[in-house]
């Protein structure tokens, strides 16, 4: 059974024509397609990289904040709870203080960079 199980399974591919002829695999397919791959500059992509972490890191002390005001209001006049959630949101609040401020100081550099270097 385990024979014909693994025989089935390597001529799956086969049947499915999922596999093609060697000759289909070029090194650089993409430019018949005329898809544009890798034609940003470095200094494109560094800056797109830069604004994606910074993008992430907001979200996510965004959502501390949200976690921290839940933790307050649903702490049913616990004390210790209530604190916990304040702590939180002080957390959330200076953190996203910090990404905006990195986000201004990386726009105002990579701005000053490409206007000095083009």
């Amino acid at each position: 059974m385990k024979k014909i199980l693994a025989f089935a399974l390597l001529l799956a591919p086969i049947m499915a024509n999922a596999q093609t002829a060697l000759d289909d695999w070029g090194y650089n397919d993409f430019t018949d397609a005329e898809v544009a791959l890798g034609s940003r500059s470095l200094r494109d992509t560094i800056g797109g990289v830069v604004n994606i972490i910074l993008g992430f890191l907001g979200i996510l002390t965004t959502v501390a904040i949200l976690w921290g005001g839940f933790n307050m209001m649903t702490s049913g006049g616990n004390a210790e709870k209530s604190e916990k959630g304040k702590g939180v949101v002080i957390a959330g609040a200076i953190g996203l203080i910090i990404v905006l401020t990195a986000y201004a100081i990386s726009r105002f550099v990579l701005s000053e960079l490409y206007s000095e270097t083009f």
